[in-house]
This record gives C-alpha cells, structure tokens and sequence, in this order.
C-alpha cells in the first residue's frame, strides 16, 4: 500500500500559518526580555541590516500596510530603538533607521531568528531550503 504524502484535506496555506504561529510563539519565548511584539519584532529584524527603509519599503518588507505599520513605528521609537526622518532627496519620504539601542535589540533578534531556521532547517536539503523560499516568494507576490 502506497500511503499519499500529502492527507486528505491538506492545506499549504493553513500548514503555513501554524508554521507561523509556532515560529512566532517560539521567537516570542526566547525574545521575551525584549518585551516586544510580534510585529516590533518583525520591524526590528528587517532593519537590522543597518540600512534605513522608509515606511513603504518597511511595510512591504514585513507584510502590512504603512498605515498599519504606523503604531508600531511609534512603539519603537518611544521606547528609543528608532528614529524617523526625511529621505534625503525627497522630503516627503518618511525614513525610519535604527537607533544604537535598535541596532543591539535587532542584532538580538536577528540571532534569534538565524538560530531557529538552524534548528527547523538545518537537516534539509537544499534544494528543499530552495523549494520553500519560492512557495514563499509566490505567496508573496500574489497580492502584486
């Protein structure tokens, strides 16, 4: 008897929020000194690069809208991980870059995040690392 890989009623996209959830809830655990959202979590670790995003290109980087994004934006700049400023060029751009604080609780977050797809991930091949990260970027861009 030949047993089908994928049961009966299976979903990638519910399989992929309780991946989410679980990922989200373990980040959470392990981040809880940091007294952070999920969503000023996200925030932080897409900065953490040490490159300034304005609000649009942050809202697209984490998934949520830049009217969304704007209560956590000032979240984290009470609590003094950001700043916001002008694009230099064009006023009308809001950037938001990290404070020295934000750069220490990013780089926290982002071992954080590096240190769990190691343990999730690590014995996967790569072409299944490479199968993944499309089925992502596809999600993704559906809403494009």
């Amino acid at each position: 008897m030949i047993l089908d890989p994928v049961p009966s009623g299976w979903s990638a996209l519910l399989a992929l929020q309780r991946a989410t959830h679980a990922t989200m809830q373990v980040l959470a655990a392990e981040l809880v000194d940091l007294d952070l959202t999920a969503s000023e979590i996200n925030a932080l670790a897409n900065l953490a690069d040490g490159h300034g995003r304005t609000v649009s290109e942050l809202g697209a980087a984490v998934g949520a809208r830049p009217t969304t994004l704007t209560s956590v934006l000032d979240r984290l700049e009470r609590r003094g991980h950001i700043t916001r400023g002008t694009r230099p060029g064009d006023r009308r751009a809001v950037l938001v870059e990290l404070t020295p604080s934000g750069r220490l609780t990013a780089t926290t977050i982002r071992r954080a995040v590096t240190d769990l797809e190691r343990r999730a991930l690590g014995d996967l091949p790569a072409d299944a690392i490479a199968g993944l990260r499309a089925a992502l970027r596809a999600l993704t861009e559906v809403s494009s």
